[in-house]
């Protein structure tokens, strides 16, 4: 037998007598290893490595042909593991909506422009019927002289073409512009003292007074209600500045029905007795809340029954203010900064709420019993500023 094959022949017969267990001390492999000191074994083995494979380990074995002490090294079997990737996909960010109704943008250019406010008759019946009411995206509601209301109503989403009538400015009107940040402000005057406050009040003037080129008179009414603003395009088109009004209310998701609340049918809102008195009721019908005047359909000028999807009576407390009205009656203000009860009506139920405003510029928020806030259904919402026990629900 060659002497290679001699050591091959070991190696077989050494892993054959090791079997599973470990190597023995003796036998085979001494008798390996003493022909390999051996000077013939030396040259035979020279530069060969030998691996010996035991099954409790790796034990590599290495003959250095120079004749230096062997190198043992043990190897550790390592777990290999798997990580779950990333997704290489984000879910959609939601879709930006109007601030003032909550509903999708359409128009990123309409987004981006301010609040445009207008002071609109509710004189019974010489203001009837409105024009453009029904593309406000909000609505106030607020008494002025005696029992007679007013509308402060706000564009943003929609426009009207033409809009009123158009009448004078109250000073409760600041602290329902201010929230709007920098909106434009339409109104027909005011007395000496209420004017120099509102213009006072940081919104930008496009009163009849300050811009009469936005304004005609319809020959088909009689003055003081005849006073119309051309076109809400053609303020906001003139450049004005001013800025985006930030969100007034929460609201559920589109589709999202309302919950938290009682089941009712409407309201019915009395906001005083007396000369010029005109009762509203608000009745659900199955998508918004179909508004009656004096005992009629509330219908603007196209024949359309005004029905916003929302509506908020928010108790508000009147105070005297130091001017009079053409009959020596002081006129009144409403007292918009702190807080008092609310109930929202939103999806055909009636929600018990609590308002708060902590200033005049600072937007009213409406909370439920467990302190969270109210969530409107996307669309107009309509606010009425009425005294405590002026309002009774319908069941």
């Amino acid at each position: 037998m060659r002497d290679g094959a001699c050591v091959r022949h070991a190696l077989v017969v050494a892993s054959k007598s090791w079997g599973d267990g470990p190597p023995p001390s003796g036998g085979v492999l001494e008798r390996l290893k003493r022909f390999v000191a051996t000077p013939r074994g030396r040259a035979i083995a020279g530069g060969v490595a030998v691996v010996v494979i035991v099954s409790a380990g790796l034990i590599t074995t290495q003959v250095i042909s120079s004749g230096s002490t062997p190198t043992t090294t043990t190897t550790t079997t390592t777990t290999t593991t798997t990580t779950t990737a990333p997704p290489t996909t984000l879910p959609p960010a939601p879709a930006p909506v109007y601030p003032l109704t909550g509903q999708p943008v359409v128009d990123p250019g309409v987004a981006a422009r301010p609040a445009l406010a207008v002071k609109i008759d509710n004189v019974e019946p010489d203001s009837r019927p409105q024009i453009g009411l029904n593309q406000a995206d909000v609505v106030y509601e607020e008494r002025v002289e005696g029992a007679v209301t007013r509308f402060m109503a706000v564009f943003h989403s929609r426009d009207a073409e033409p809009l009123g009538p158009v009448r004078s400015a109250r000073t409760s009107d600041i602290g329902l512009f201010q929230p709007l940040g920098t909106p434009l402000f339409a109104w027909s005057g005011a007395n000496p003292s209420f004017a120099a406050r509102v213009r006072d009040a940081g919104m930008i003037d496009v009163g009849y007074d300050a811009a009469s080129g936005f304004y005609h008179r319809d020959r088909n009414r009689r003055a003081p209600h005849n006073l119309m603003i051309n076109s809400t395009l053609e303020i906001f088109g003139a450049g004005y500045g001013g800025t985006v009004p930030p969100q007034l209310f929460a609201y559920r998701a589109p589709g999202e029905p309302a919950s938290g609340g009682t089941p009712v049918s409407g309201v019915n809102i009395v906001f005083a007795v007396g000369a010029g008195s005109a009762p509203v009721d608000y009745a659900w019908n199955g998508y918004g809340y179909a508004r009656s005047q004096s005992g009629t359909p509330h219908v603007d000028a196209l024949g359309e029954q005004i029905a916003p999807e929302n509506v908020i009576v928010s108790f508000t407390a009147y105070a005297n203010t130091d001017v009079e009205d053409q009959f020596g009656v002081p006129i009144r203000e409403a007292q918009l900064v702190g807080e008092g009860d609310a109930w929202v009506f939103t999806g055909g139920q009636v929600i018990n709420a609590r308002w708060i405003k902590p200033s005049l510029a600072a937007p009213t928020q409406y909370y439920d019993a467990a302190g969270q806030l109210v969530r409107l259904t996307p669309g107009r919402t309509w606010v009425a500023l009425a005294d405590s026990g002026t309002s009774t629900i319908w069941p």
